[in-house]
């Protein structure tokens, strides 16, 4: 587009005059692939995008420029010489980059200015550099110690080099089948946990890449490399059988050190056969059990340069896990948090009990001193027995030992004498709130010994709740705990028990952690994955990654569903279209397998209302609904990304669904869905299959449903994620509020009674199965949170919440509540509060962006102390005080 000529000269004039910051307004959060400057990409086309920082009234980008260079200085004197957008007459914050093809290990620097009331404001200069691209530019070698699949102990790897010349910049780029721990002259390279993240490693190979710069000396360097098993060499045996999977082999790795020196000439030093290899103290490691380490076989120094590696082995060749090496751009698995034991309990002398006081994912560690040899054994579980003892029995329950050598989550500690040690595991993570530490000989512990390190994808938090009731925000708080407790670069079902990436439960979250983190980049991930695993017929397994299990159990389409919802979702919350592209295809398999194998159009494929209360719906009910969601998100992506024949194919494939469906379960009369239960009442409703003239007839059996069940769940899995939904968006907010604060059984609230900081995976605390204590599959309500009594829903006609719909509910039994959202185009509160018998209701929106406000048009409705007409109104950029009346 170009610019009027009116405009153009404006900006010409203002360019001389306007400096960065000028107008009060700033550009901020300057993202590359969704995140801050980040090394080592591969996306040839990678996104900018940005944010106003501008608290003006009305503040909207009118046009923008991005300019792309190689030189950071020239990009200050609006100089480029790699791409430059020209002016383009828009408000949208994103942009993919399509100018010439960029190069392989290269930094580039960009800007991006904007215009706003006819001033222009600049931005400070970003970066994004560039990885490997394509395979073929690795140099390095595969490599790997020469033992069998079945040893235990993990390997450690190191080489030496010398840099002769001065060091402007050095990068380490490494891949690997397994795990890995980096390190460059005896210290370790990033803080990043289990890199790199789990793939179907036979299909796709995912590498890092370190800023190593500081860490390199002039003259001699020497790295090391330990090797976990991770995924790739499972040892442990459950019912999954991953220790049959195809790509199964003993860790290998590969790596690249690019060093650039500043006389401009580069060395890279490779993985071959000049490193050496020796077993490690870790004894044994799994990432589905525990990890045991000898501390008597340490080798001090083992990976600095003056360390005597003449007694190592060296190295064989292996071939690559896969031919598809690509980078890792995403949040990476940290300790992201560290917590202090909140109490101790001592057994005897040689048995204590740490409680955390709340359940996590991660880590324990441990500092003590004791006898050469001392055996120490960390049990972590999630619950106790009636003596105070560690629990495992309800997290144990898919494990298949073969013998007692392996204990479950249960890492094992070998003192090696010479005073305190301390061991954290480097290729473990479980679930867990409390460690029993046994050990064969007395030890002396205090509760500052042990603390727990809580562990999953950083991914940055970008929404909060604050309610009036305590309780509503104790269930947040448990909900956050087990959504980051399940996210570990593919979203899982629960940290110990399993640590599978179900797909439902996953499906049932998107909303949840997409309101409450900036999750795109795991998701995006996770998406390949799926990309990975669908046969051609378009059928997804249950789980994801897979060795191959879950093909023939649990992945109808209310589970699999995720190949459509997730990028329909991530689409809605930040208005990129790229994954709605790259997952294009695949949705179109995967409803095309369903419409073939069920053409009747009623499905009965799935697992169907999982884990309910008590009463149990229909698969076909369920499944089918499933189904017309996915029909109808697919004919939308078609209609957004121009397939007008796609989107016509399908959106008459969606009438026929929805027809068959009404036929088959809905009474025309009463308005009752089959038998009339809550889940086959709120799906039908939730996914939009119910005729719009019976809408309100529906919705009225539920709520009269709900009151009948005393305004408490039953419902399982699906249900969960429909029945406030269905109820808020229907009439019945106040009715959706009751049952989520109830306290008492079966409820959400009835869990955090009883001690829960987490989400359980069955309502009775005392069920005999199905009982991990921290699930995210019952986790919609923290959606609903956002959705319903805060009101933030992203508009789809102008996704990103580049348009916010704002439709709080004021409903009883909360005096006042907070919801924020930082989205693509910055902060949205949403905030009331009772007042009387009327409701103050604050509000912000970002700059750059709009909302349209519905309220009730009963009330008298003051914007900003003016009276104006009730109901729908639309607001542009900035901060209100909404009172009703």
């Amino acid at each position: 587009m170009k610019l009027s000529k009116v405009f153009r000269i404006s900006i010409v004039l203002l360019c001389t005059v306007t400096s960065l910051n000028s107008f009060g307004q700033t550009l901020a959060n300057l993202k590359t692939e969704y995140l801050i400057n980040p090394i080592g990409l591969d996306n040839p086309n990678p996104r900018f995008t940005w944010q106003m920082a501008d608290a003006r009234k009305g503040a909207k980008q009118t046009a923008f420029r991005i300019m792309v260079s190689t030189d950071s200085v020239a990009l200050l004197q609006e100089k480029s010489n790699q791409w430059n957008t020209g002016w383009l007459q828009t408000s949208t914050c994103l942009r993919a980059y399509s100018g010439p093809l960029l190069k392989p290990f290269t930094t580039y620097f960009w800007r991006v200015d904007v215009v706003n009331d006819a001033k222009i404001t600049r931005t400070k200069i970003a970066s994004f550099e560039m990885g490997m691209m394509n395979p073929a530019n690795w140099k390095g070698a595969w490599i790997s110690d020469n033992e069998n699949v079945k040893l235990k102990p993990a390997p450690y790897f190191r080489t030496t080099f010398e840099t002769k010349k001065e060091v402007k910049s050095a990068r380490a780029y490494i891949a690997a089948g397994g795990l890995y721990e980096l390190s460059l002259n005896g210290e370790k390279v990033g803080n990043h946990r289990m890199d790199p993240m789990y793939t179907r490693y036979d299909r796709r190979t995912l590498y890092v890449t370190y800023d190593v710069t500081q860490q390199l000396k002039a003259g001699k360097n020497a790295i090391g490399v330990l090797l976990g098993n991770g995924w790739y060499n499972h040892q442990s045996t459950a019912v999954w059988d991953f220790d049959k999977a195809p790509w199964r082999n003993r860790p290998t790795f590969c790596l690249d050190l690019k060093i650039t020196y500043t006389d401009g000439t580069t060395e890279t030093i490779t993985s071959g056969k000049n490193w050496k290899t020796a077993l490690s103290p870790i004894i044994f490691n799994s990432i589905y059990t525990a990890e045991h380490y000898d501390a008597r076989l340490e080798l001090n120094g083992w990976n600095t340069i003056n360390f005597d590696d003449t007694k190592w082995k060296n190295v064989i060749y292996r071939s690559a896990p896969s031919p598809n090496i690509v980078a890792q751009a995403l949040q990476p698995i940290r300790n992201v948090e560290e917590i202090t034991a909140k109490s101790i309990k001592k057994f005897n002398d040689t048995t204590y009990l740490f409680d955390l006081g709340r359940n996590i994912s991660g880590v324990s560690k441990i500092k003590l001193s004791g006898p050469e040899g001392t055996v120490i054994r960390l049990k972590h579980t999630e619950r106790l027995y009636a003596n105070g003892r560690a629990d495992m029995s309800n997290i144990d329950v898919h494990y298949r030992p073969t013998d007692d050598k392996d204990p479950f989550q249960t890492d094992i500690l070998i003192l090696h004498g010479k005073g305190e040690e301390s061991f954290m595991p480097h290729f473990n993570y479980k679930g867990f709130q409390y460690v029993e530490v046994t050990s064969s000989k007395p030890i002396e512990l205090k509760k500052e010994d042990l603390v727990g390190y809580f562990m999953h994808s950083d991914v940055p938090v970008v929404g909060s709740i604050k309610a009036s009731d305590p309780l509503i925000d104790k269930i947040y708080y448990a909900t956050n705990n087990s959504y980051l407790s399940n996210l570990f670069g593919y979203p899982t079902d629960c940290p110990q028990r399993e640590k599978n990436g179900w797909t439902g439960d996953a499906a049932i979250a998107i909303e949840t952690g997409l309101y409450g983190f900036d999750g795109i980049t795991i998701y995006e991930k996770w998406l390949a994955d799926h990309r990975d695993e669908q046969q051609p017929n378009g059928v997804l397994p249950s789980i994801i990654p897979t060795d191959g299990w879950g093909y023939e159990w649990g992945n109808g389409p209310d589970w699999t569903s995720t190949i459509a919802i997730i990028p329909w979702n991530i689409y809605r919350f930040y208005g990129d279209t790229k994954i709605l592209k790259d997952n294009y295809e695949h949705m179109r398999k995967y409803v095309n397998h369903i419409d073939e194998t069920y053409p009747t159009d009623i499905t009965t494929w799935g697992l169907g209302d999982w884990v309910p209360v008590k009463s149990v719906s229909p698969v076909a009910l369920t499944s089918t609904c499933y189904y017309y969601a996915d029909v109808v998100i697919l004919a939308k992506t078609a209609k957004i990304l121009g397939k007008e024949d796609d989107f016509k194919k399908y959106m008459d494939l969606a009438a026929k669904i929805k027809t068959a469906f009404n036929t088959k379960y809905l009474n025309q009369t009463t308005g009752i869905y089959n038998t009339g239960l809550q889940t086959e009442l709120s799906v039908p409703l939730f996914w939009g299959i119910v005729p719009d003239e019976m809408k309100a007839k529906v919705a009225e059996n539920l709520a009269k449903r709900v009151e009948a069940d005393g305004f408490h769940l039953d419902v399982g899995l699906l249900g969960t994620k429909a029945i406030l939904n269905a109820l808020s968006e229907n009439g019945y907010a106040d009715v959706a509020y009751r049952v989520a604060a109830q306290k008492t059984f079966p409820s959400w609230g009835w869990w955090i009674a009883n001690g829960a900081t987490t989400l359980y995976e069955n309502w009775p605390i005392d069920a005999k199965s199905d009982i991990s204590m921290n699930h995210i599959m019952f986790g919609e309500i923290g959606a609903w949170l956002y959705k319903a009594p805060g009101g933030i829903k992203p508009d789809e006609s102008q996704p990103g919440f580049k348009n916010v719909l704002l439709q709080p509910y004021f409903v009883e039994g909360l005096n006042s509540f907070e919801a924020t959202h930082d989205g693509p185009y910055g902060k949205i509160i949403s905030s009331w509060k009772r007042n009387g018998k009327g409701i103050e209701y604050k509000v912000t929106i970002p700059a750059n962006s709009s909302a349209t406000v519905k309220l009730d048009k009963e009330r008298k409705t003051y914007l900003n102390g003016k009276q104006i007409a009730g109901g729908t109104f639309n607001l542009p950029a900035g901060e209100y005080l909404i009172e009703l009346k």
